[in-house]
């Protein structure tokens, strides 16, 4: 593909944030959310440490559609598949917010929070802190930077405040350069496969980027995983998380799929 497509996607996400600021302005948002915070009882779920504890680290991803395959699953209903994903044994959940090129909305992540115990992770483009202060009212627990749309000095303010609202990070990276995004604030370091520009995915790049990785970072495969003895091989190179959405999404049950994963992953 020619066309660089995140470059399209963060474009589409700047205008969409400064539309949703003008229907909630900023510093009464940020108020309510910091009042929200102060009255919460919620219990603290930890992506990371449910990770580290997990003999699978499967994150099962609610994807409905994505812009190089377009629809995965239309009819795929927030209300049965987190929380079967979560039943069956999934470490985390991953839910698109992203409506326009992912067919999500933060509406999915306010559904399956009272269904589910599992950590929610926002997967979205996040290029402002406003996005942050959305993941919390709607209940994530943990968000995603992606280097590739970010600037260091963006990354870093981003990861700070996103732990003052209690959310953890899972730093996105495709190359070796964006290893440098690597910091403080940073609970995960996720290798993307999949490189956004072009959607051309390939595996080998989590191996290639592992060894250069810092050692006490939690890190996450991401993208195209689609057999057990893939997520074995990766475990034993360091990695301890593997998001995984169309395998799961294009079944007819995923939460099925997923136990049938997992079940050959730590036989």
């Amino acid at each position: 593909m020619a066309k660089d497509i995140l470059e399209e996607i963060v474009a589409h996400k700047r205008i969409e944030v400064e539309q949703q600021k003008v229907v909630v302005p900023p510093t009464i948002f940020y108020s309510n959310v910091e009042t929200m915070m102060a009255d919460d009882a919620q219990p603290h779920r930890s992506m990371r440490e449910s990770l580290a504890a997990s003999a699978s680290g499967i994150i099962a991803e609610f994807k409905r559609k994505s812009p190089s395959k377009g629809w995965i699953k239309e009819e795929g209903n927030p209300e049965i598949i987190p929380a079967s994903y979560c039943a069956n044994g999934a470490s985390a959940i991953s839910i698109l917010t992203d409506e326009k090129y992912f067919g999500g909305t933060m509406r999915y992540i306010r559904i399956a929070r009272p269904m589910v115990t599992c950590p929610i992770l926002r997967k979205d483009f996040i290029v402002d802190e406003y996005q942050l202060y959305q993941a919390k009212a709607i209940g994530a627990d943990a968000v995603l930077l992606i280097a590739a749309d970010l600037t260091k000095d963006e990354c870093k303010s981003f990861a700070k405040k996103a732990h003052e609202l209690g959310l953890e990070t899972l730093l996105e990276v495709h190359s070796e350069p964006e290893l440098e995004y690597v910091g403080d604030n940073i609970d995960m370091v996720g290798v993307n496969n999949r490189n956004l520009g072009t959607f051309h995915t390939d595996v080998q790049n989590s191996y290639r980027l592992a060894s250069l990785l810092p050692k006490d970072y939690l890190l996450v495969s991401e993208s195209g995983i689609s057999n057990p003895q893939t997520v074995r091989e990766l475990r034993e190179a360091g990695f301890r998380g593997f998001l995984i959405g169309e395998t799961f999404m294009k079944t007819p049950d995923p939460g099925a799929a997923l136990a049938d994963f997992i079940t050959q992953v730590t036989q």
